[in-house]
């Protein structure tokens, strides 16, 4: 969207034609409303359904906490839409910038020119045939299991192990009244309100505490109410109260590092670049901001062919500083100290993303950086 509105030639190549619902918690940190709202799509996530969360409550064995959503860099409110509905905002709002969407076509490889750039990709469509897509950049926004990173054969240069677990299902006839953090030994859980007055609850937890609720089979809702009855015994009540509308879903052992971000024709972006821990619910806001700063390095590079190496230099080292006090407190919280120290961990947390919405609150993609 980002290039195309610079008035970039951009396809976007998607193996599915439907946009689909990923296994994510899908609260978007402030850093990420602010950037909705610059770029004009923050009317149209509302719209969707996804209600505006206007207060936050924090919840420990000595602390029960309920503060309002404060106006800062443009925002009063938080969202949590669920993803079909937000990639649906972004595709549309690509599409409608002028990127060509292509569906129901599989990458399968790179192409290299005779120095080793890159210079595009291979695919198939759904009925096998080949396809060769030819680019001056090809940027590979497919995950953390990226195969675009293998390809490029992208380095990792930073990681560590974080053996933790989050679960989550979704919860309605419950009038949640915004979002939650409850806070026990080993265990962080809470509630992000969603479209139809809904709260997806979820749990965190080390992997072994959660291997009932892996290994439950059919029984994971009634094993993960089991949990969170152990350590949020209110949010537990009141989820027994409600109707529980969704299979259990989550993951266990996501891996925590950051990749190389870019090369000669090449460059990666959110959780293919660098991906941590959800305990810090910040992924969604981390590939906004990763596709701004890439955004404005590839304007220039395509502007000026000769800057391509300074552009995409500065775009990791943005990236780089953007992301490490997030990282670091990643694995600080993944570790899960005594819930004092969680706590005070969490507000350090709170004042960074405040700070990174200041950040891109002042931002501006380059629009000047115009297509060769």
């Amino acid at each position: 969207m980002l290039l195309a509105r610079a008035g970039h030639d951009v396809a976007v190549v998607d193996r599915s034609a439907v946009v689909g619902d990923p296994v994510s918690t899908h609260s978007v940190a402030r850093g990420g409303v602010v950037a909705l709202a610059r770029w004009g799509l923050l009317d149209a996530v509302l719209a969707s359904g996804a209600p505006p969360v206007r207060e936050v409550r924090f919840r420990s064995a000595d602390l029960d906490l309920t503060r309002p959503i404060k106006d800062r860099c443009g925002v009063d409110l938080l969202v949590a839409p669920r993803r079909y509905a937000l990639d649906s905002v972004l595709r549309d709002a690509a599409v409608a910038a002028g990127a060509r969407l292509t569906t129901g076509v599989t990458a399968t490889g790179i192409r290299r020119d005779r120095t080793g750039r890159v210079i595009g990709i291979t695919a198939r469509t759904a009925g096998g045939e080949p396809v060769e897509i030819r680019a001056r950049h090809v940027v590979g926004a497919d995950g953390v299991r990226s195969r675009t990173a293998a390809w490029f054969g992208a380095p990792t240069v930073e990681s560590f192990v974080a053996d933790t677990a989050t679960f989550y299902f979704y919860v309605g006839a419950v009038p949640w009244r915004g979002h939650e953090f409850h806070v026990a030994p080993d265990a962080f859980a809470g509630v992000f309100l969603t479209h139809g007055g809904e709260g997806c609850v979820w749990l965190c937890r080390p992997t072994p505490a959660l291997d009932p609720v892996r290994h439950a089979g059919a029984a994971r809702a009634a094993a993960l109410l089991d949990q969170l009855t152990a350590v949020a015994p209110d949010l537990a009540e009141r989820v027994r109260g409600g109707l529980i509308t969704s299979p259990v879903r989550g993951a266990a052992g996501l891996p925590d590092h950051v990749r190389r971000p870019a090369g000669p024709g090449w460059a990666l972006v959110g959780d293919a670049g660098y991906h941590r821990d959800p305990i810090t619910g910040h992924g969604i806001t981390d590939a906004f901001r990763d596709a701004e700063l890439l955004a404005t390095a590839l304007g220039h590079a395509l502007h000026d062919p000769a800057a391509e190496r300074e552009a995409l230099g500065g775009y990791r080292d943005r990236r780089d500083a953007a992301l490490r006090e997030t990282f670091d407190l990643t694995r600080a919280l993944a570790a899960f100290p005594a819930p004092d120290c969680f706590l005070e961990l969490q507000k350090q947390l709170a004042d960074a993303l405040d700070r990174e919405a200041e950040l891109l609150a002042s931002s501006r993609t380059d629009p000047a950086a115009t297509a060769a």
